[in-house]
């Protein structure tokens, strides 16, 4: 398959047809160049709150509920792409206020697949900016997508962190990072998580990011990113186990060819084995010795 993963600005838009238009190209961009998965990066919906204007747009709680109450026609929209492409898109994440899930909202990316089948992810664990500024939640539980493409998870940037939701994730074959990272060293903590997570799950890990300036909101003014397509530095991946990456803050689409049956070959008889002995840590986690050298 051919994946494409977006560094994505977000752009002064005033009115539904300018965004319409916007993600039609970006993704018939994407289809035009052969590509089976296109992925947008985390927050990259926070665009839609100038759609309401830029009052609405840098005020941190009335941007949630603009951006929350037009996610219906963006998943439509997204749908449509889909199906008219015959590829997958992950849609950019977006605030949701989802009444099952609380009072607030949660950051929520979707999935849609050519036949018009529709996924969610929710973010799990939320950054400080998330919890302590805009009280954006955790929402549901993880989930693994069985697709003509392969088995496929997301883990919301600041989750790819945390090697026990990877771990959750263990049976999927490709695992894609939605990414909104403000300075440099944001960036490159999400991409040491992505490609720590294809280490060692030995998988294909596929991370998009927001990038350029967006002064009008206070939650995604300023991004720094470039798309990134990961694996394990094993057998039928490149050494440095970077399978693509763009340019950094350059935006557009980054492009890679992935066999998944790569994926399936390093898990059963690679250099080295570490999602099958991933369990032979427990135990030893616990044994600490403290030694005094003097």
């Amino acid at each position: 398959m051919k994946i494409a993963t977006a560094a994505y600005p977000l752009d002064v838009l005033t009115n539904w047809a300018d965004y319409a238009a916007k993600i039609t190209e970006w993704v018939a961009d994407a289809a035009g160049q052969g590509a089976d998965l296109a992925v947008f990066p985390e927050y990259g919906a926070m665009e839609l709150a100038m759609l309401d204007g830029p009052e609405v747009a840098g005020d941190l709680e009335r941007s949630l509920h603009a951006v929350s109450d037009r996610i219906a026609d963006v998943d439509d929209l997204h749908s449509t792409l889909a199906v008219r492409h015959g590829m997958h898109v992950l849609a950019a994440s977006a605030p949701v206020f989802d009444p099952g899930l609380g009072a607030r909202p949660v950051n929520r990316a979707r999935l849609f697949t050519p036949s018009g089948g529709r996924g969610v992810q929710d973010k799990q664990i939320m950054t400080r900016f998330e919890r302590e500024d805009w009280d954006v939640v955790p929402g549901g539980p993880l989930r693994l997508f069985d697709t003509s493409l392969g088995k496929i998870g997301i883990l919301i940037c600041y989750d790819s962190e945390f090697p026990l939701l990877g771990r959750a994730l263990q049976d999927a074959d490709m695992i894609l990072v939605p990414s909104c990272t403000e300075a440099l060293a944001g960036y490159w903590r999400v991409r040491i998580g992505a490609m720590a997570r294809a280490l060692e799950l030995q998988c294909v890990t596929v991370m998009a990011s927001t990038v350029g300036d967006a002064e009008w909101s206070p939650a995604v003014d300023e991004n720094t990113g470039m798309g990134g397509i990961f694996g394990p530095p094993d057998t039928g991946f490149p050494p440095s186990g970077v399978i693509a990456e763009g340019a950094l803050n350059r935006p557009g689409w980054t492009l890679a060819e992935v066999d998944l049956a790569r994926v399936a070959h390093v898990r059963a008889d690679g250099v080295v084995l570490n999602r099958r002995h991933w369990a032979e840590q427990r135990g030893r986690d616990m044994q600490v010795t403290s030694t005094p050298l003097g």
